[in-house]
């Protein structure tokens, strides 16, 4: 389990649209990580698109923002179209990342049990440290929160 204070775990990822983002590179600058369960579902949808309004806010904070779920380029880009998001979306297809992160979950659904992404947020300090986590995020105010968090690190 992260806490704050403990180095953001580093990371290569494709990334819908550009080249692949190392973690690493982005040293310098604030980083928000939105790990989310799938493209296109509501709960998904609607952070997605509350991150897309307030990327201007987050950059003149000077901090980047990135989503991740496990689906592939191609759905994001269909996710991306059809929601007209301009936050960058990143494939973690081998969980990878989720594991590092500590996201990639046991889930219990109506009764069955199966392995998923718990929705959750890592606010990134320009050291390459994790300055605040947000577990199990309910989506409504989220994004606002973050924003100030990033405005105020």
């Amino acid at each position: 389990m992260l806490n704050p204070s403990d180095p953001a775990p580093d990371f290569t990822l494709p990334r819908d649209g550009a080249d692949a983002v190392t973690l690493s590179a982005l040293k310098g600058q604030k980083v928000v990580l939105f790990f989310y369960p799938r493209d296109d579902t509501p709960g998904c949808t609607k952070e997605s698109i509350g991150f897309s309004q307030h990327l201007q806010g987050f950059a003149d904070a000077g901090t980047t923002v990135f989503g991740i779920s496990r689906d592939t380029l191609a759905k994001h880009a269909k996710f991306t179209t059809k929601h007209e998001l301009t936050v960058p979306l990143l494939s973690d297809a081998e969980s990878t990342v989720c594991e590092d992160y500590g996201v990639w979950v046991e889930k219990n659904m109506y009764g069955r049990k199966s392995m998923g992404i718990q929705r959750a947020t890592f606010l990134i300090d320009a050291d390459g440290k994790i300055a605040r986590i947000w577990p199990k995020v309910k989506v409504p105010g989220h994004v606002e929160e973050v924003l100030e968090a990033a405005q105020a690190l």
